[in-house]
């Protein structure tokens, strides 16, 4: 089995700074996509960032320019740098990955438990 553990979230004020971190673990042969999804109460949860094996990128609009994800293949870890960070940010944020066990077997999609990022005004 493969586990995301996500950490980093905590309470912050508007215009602040907070550094997600997501660290996969277990049989992990490879991940291919790994990606920052956010939910906040009352909504549905949303894409805010992904990013590739070969490190290409793709961001929510939202989020474009103030967040950055990046990862570290060799620790099978991806962060989430947030700065800027606005009250409408506030949200659990998830970890996703697509996460190969064999090196024949197909990718898995794997989700953390999340952690809670708030922005006061």
């Amino acid at each position: 089995q493969v586990q995301l553990v996500e950490s980093g979230g905590g309470l912050v004020q508007a215009g602040g700074s907070l550094r997600l971190s997501c660290a996969a673990s277990g049989t992990i042969f490879s991940i291919n996509y790994m990606g920052w999804y956010r939910q906040a109460l009352g909504n549905q949860r949303e894409l805010v960032a992904g990013i590739a094996r070969a490190f290409s990128t793709n961001y929510a609009d939202s989020v474009k320019g103030r967040f950055t994800i990046s990862r570290d293949n060799a620790k099978n870890t991806v962060y989430l740098q947030m700065n800027s960070l606005k009250p409408e940010d506030t949200a659990v944020y998830y970890c996703n990955a697509a996460v190969q066990t064999t090196p024949t077997g197909r990718y898995l999609e794997v989700w953390g438990q999340g952690t809670l990022v708030t922005v006061s005004s």
